[in-house]
């Protein structure tokens, strides 16, 4: 499956439709648009370096290796120094710069290995590929899962890498249309006769860092009300509806907020 060329034509993503969901005036600046963002979040950037050197772990883990700690580090430390030394763009938090976050990493991903369970899970699939239709929708829904994996029993389980300044409550998983779409991806995708899990793999940002799993299943009336939902979002898309959703918590952090007061004073 080449989502890159997918990726060129009209599409949804998982990414796209919580957008929408949040803030549909930011879906159109950055998808319709295309407006280049005003500032690179530091925290994005850094979820960013985290994600693939947990992709490099488990990539070793398939070959049935454990990727040493130190060359845990390393990777993090070449990811992160080539995604950001030397830009001007990234905005950092207060408190934050290249050297305490490139530290912070590091802690992290040694929270992660030693909290990690060694369940003797099968790694199946990293960075795998997902394209699904919906009746209805003229376009595909397309995504990446960053880690899947089979228990002893022969369930998957489709896992996402998270980092994050707290930890998640039971609402964030339980209720989280990401891993959702990411089943139901799944299911299009040769696990539709399989007993299916979905997981959190979090990075919680406390002083003292934490590593937590967060399990949750999907049932077919989940599925039902997401169609439902990703249909008003198209729906809406389609007919140029987007409405600034300007007391949204992401505001303070949004790159479009120069744009968003001028939508504000405009007169169309």
């Amino acid at each position: 499956m080449d989502i890159t060329e997918i990726r060129k034509q009209p599409h949804l993503s998982a990414s796209a439709i919580s957008d929408y969901l949040d803030c549909s005036l930011m879906y159109k600046f950055g998808r319709v648009d295309k407006i280049a963002h005003e500032v690179k979040s530091d925290a994005l950037e850094f979820g960013s370096c985290i994600h693939k050197a947990l992709s490099d772990f488990h990539q070793e883990k398939m070959i049935g290796n454990k990727l040493p700690i130190h060359d845990l580090h390393q990777l993090f430390e070449n990811y992160w120094k080539n995604s950001v030394e030397g830009r001007s763009d990234i905005k950092y938090k207060e408190g934050k710069d290249f050297e305490t976050l490139l530290l912070e990493g590091k802690e992290l991903l040694s929270t992660y290995y030693q909290k990690v369970p060694d369940d003797g899970f099968k790694v199946l699939a990293l960075e795998e590929p997902f394209a699904f239709h919906l009746d209805n929708l003229p376009v595909p829904i397309i995504g990446f899962v960053d880690l899947i994996e089979e228990d002893e029993s022969g369930t998957i389980i489709i896992v996402d890498f998270k980092t994050s300044s707290k930890a998640y409550s039971i609402d964030d998983v339980d209720k989280s249309l990401q891993l959702l779409i990411y089943q139901m991806g799944a299911k299009a995708n040769g696990y539709r006769d399989r007993e299916i899990l979905l997981r959190f793999d979090c990075l919680i940002k406390t002083k003292v860092p934490k590593f937590e799993q967060y399990y949750t299943t999907r049932s077919e009336m989940d599925e039902r009300r997401a169609v439902k939902k990703i249909l008003k979002v198209w729906e809406g898309i389609s007919k140029g509806v987007f409405i600034p959703n300007d007391g949204h918590w992401k505001c303070n952090g949004c790159s479009y907020r120069k744009h968003c007061d001028e939508w504000f004073i405009r007169n169309d």
